[in-house]
C-alpha cells in the first residue's frame, strides 16, 4: 500500500480504486445519467406538453390532469394533445405548445400514415415504429427504466434473501447447514421457467409478480459464497472474543461477521444486475414476461424476428441491450477491482 493510502479509511480506499479503473467510472457516470433520464419518463418521451397556452391561460398537462372539456372538447375524459393541436380552433388562436424531446407516447399508435406499419425512421419518428405503429425511440426509453427498476429491484432482494439464507447456514453449522442446504439444492433443482409461466398463469404477469418468481431463485447463487464466507469467519479469533464477552448472536452476525464477509456479495451485486435485464428480456422475448402492451426490449426483440423486413426494430433493441450490458460489465469489474485487496491500482 502507498504511504499516501496508509491513513485512508478501507471505504475511501475502495473508492479511489474504483475510480481509478477509468472505464468503471465513466461506465458508471454514463448508465446513471441514462438511468436518470428514463425516470423522467413523460418528460422525455410522450404526448403530453410540458407546456401550453390556451386561450390566455397557461397550463402544464405533463403533471395535471385536464380533461377535453377544458379545451373546447365535448368529453369528460383527458385531453388528446395531439389531436387539439391540429385543431383549426386551436391553431388560429394565440395558443402554443412544448412537447417532450421525443413527443410521442410508448403505447400511442400512430396510424396517419398512408404506409402500413412498421414505419422506416424518419424526421418524425427518429428510430422508426413498430409493427403497432408505436414510436420505437419512447419504447427504447420506457423500456430502460422498466428494465432498470425491475434488475435493481431484483438485485436488492435477492442479495438480501442470499445473505440471510447463506449467512444462516454458515453462522450455525452442524445439522442445520446440512438440513439447509438440502433444502436449498432441491429448491434450486425446481424448473425456473415452468415455475415463471405457472405463476404467471395463475396471479397474472404483473411487474411484482414476476419479480418475486424471479427472487425466488435469484439468491440461491450468492447464498453459496455467503455461507463459504461464514463458515470460514465464524472460528476466527474476534468472533470468539465477541462471544466470550457474552455479545448475543444477532450483533455476532450483523456486526462482526457480515462486514467481513460481504466482499462476494458486493462484487457479484453489478452482475446480478446484469443477470436481471437479461432474464427479463429473455422472458418478455418468449412471451412470458410484462403484460403487453408495457415498454419491453424483449417484445422489441420478438417483433425484430418476426418483421425482418424492418431492420430498425431489432437493431435499436440489440444496440439498448448490448451497450447496456457492457456498461454494467465495466462497472462489475471497477467494482471487483475495489474490493479485491491484491488489485493493482491503475
Amino acid at each position: 500500500m502507498a504511504p499516501e493510502e496508509e491513513n485512508l479509511s478501507v471505504g475511501r480506499l475502495r473508492w479511489r480504486r474504483f475510480r481509478s479503473v477509468r472505464r468503471a467510472w465513466w461506465s458508471l457516470i454514463v448508465l446513471g445519467a441514462l438511468f436518470a433520464v428514463s425516470l423522467l419518463g413523460p418528460l422525455v418521451a410522450g404526448d403530453r406538453p410540458l407546456l401550453m397556452e390556451y386561450e390566455g391561460e397557461l397550463f402544464v398537462p405533463v403533471f395535471a390532469f385536464h380533461s377535453d372539456a377544458e379545451f373546447g372538447g365535448s368529453r369528460a375524459s383527458e385531453a388528446d394533445y395531439v389531436a387539439l393541436k391540429s385543431r383549426a380552433d386551436f391553431a388560429e388562436g394565440p395558443n402554443w405548445m412544448v412537447f417532450p424531446v421525443v413527443p410521442h407516447s410508448p403505447y400511442r399508435s400512430h396510424l396517419d400514415s398512408p404506409e402500413p406499419p412498421p414505419h422506416a425512421p424518419s424526421a418524425e419518428h427518429w428510430l422508426g415504429t413498430d409493427a403497432s405503429a408505436r414510436d420505437v425511440l419512447s419504447r427504447l426509453i420506457h423500456g430502460f427504466r422498466v428494465s432498470m427498476l425491475f434488475a435493481l429491484a431484483l438485485t436488492l432482494v435477492s442479495a438480501f434473501l442470499g445473505i440471510l439464507v447463506g449467512g444462516a447456514q454458515g453462522f450455525f453449522g452442524g445439522k442445520f447447514d446440512i438440513v439447509a442446504q438440502r433444502l436449498v439444492e432441491i429448491w434450486s433443482a425446481l424448473p425456473f421457467l415452468y415455475v415463471v409461466i405457472l405463476v404467471g398463469s395463475v396471479f397474472g404477469r404483473s411487474f411484482w409478480m414476476l419479480l418475486l418468481s424471479m427472487a425466488a431463485f435469484g439468491w440461491i447463487g450468492l447464498s453459496y459464497y455467503m455461507r463459504g464466507e461464514f463458515l470460514r469467519l465464524r472460528n476466527f479469533g474476534y468472533v470468539k472474543a465477541a462471544r466470550a464477552l457474552g455479545m448475543g448472536r444477532f450483533h455476532i452476525f450483523v456486526h462482526e461477521i457480515l462486514p467481513n464477509a460481504a466482499t462476494p456479495a458486493v462484487t457479484l451485486l453489478p452482475f446480478t444486475l446484469i443477470g436481471g435485464i437479461g432474464s427479463l428480456t429473455a422472458l418478455d422475448f418468449l412471451g412470458f414476461g410484462l403484460q403487453p402492451p408495457t415498454p419491453s426490449w424483449g417484445e422489441l426483440l420478438s417483433q425484430g424476428l418476426q418483421h425482418l423486413y424492418a431492420p430498425w426494430i431489432a437493431v435499436s433493441a440489440v444496440a439498448a441491450l448490448f451497450f447496456t450490458l457492457l456498461l454494467a460489465t465495466f462497472v462489475g469489474e471497477g467494482v471487483r477491482a475495489a474490493f479485491d485487496p491484491r488489485a493493482e491500482r491503475r
